[in-house]
């Protein structure tokens, strides 16, 4: 199975999506809002860990400046899927959960070191502070 595959099954599994045809809109539409947001070294490391297929997609997107608040990624979601808040923010669990799993959590934890606070629970994990 390719890389793709396993990816699109891991996307299709996390978000209990009923076709290979919706998981697969919904991988490339957080791909597309993620390329928006990540700049430098960590974007050049994820794009060369995606697949082929999905590479394109993310990479195609013009960074923005300054990333974007998690709440307001999850709205852009939204938006491009004509969905709920509440549906988006699932979907957009189930791909970073699923890109977590490709990618390692070493390359996981760079991303978001580079990310506003609030992403961590979208890619699966404890959002942690250290107290002052």
């Amino acid at each position: 199975m390719t890389r793709y595959r396993l990816l699109l099954q891991q996307v299709r599994t996390l978000g209990r999506y009923t076709s290979d045809e919706e998981a697969e809109r919904v991988l490339h539409a957080v791909l597309a809002a993620l390329g928006s947001q990540l700049t430098g070294e960590e974007r050049c490391d994820l794009a060369a860990a995606l697949p082929e297929r999905v590479c394109a997609v993310f990479a195609s997107q013009i960074p923005l400046p300054e990333p974007v608040a998690a709440p307001a990624f999850v709205e852009a979601v939204a938006r491009t899927l004509n969905t709920s808040l509440t549906g988006a923010r699932w979907d957009v669990s189930s791909v970073l959960a699923a890109l977590t799993d490709l990618v390692g959590d070493r390359l996981t934890d760079r991303l978001l070191t580079h990310l506003p606070r609030g992403y961590a629970l979208l890619f699966g994990r404890a959002d942690l502070t250290i107290a002052a």
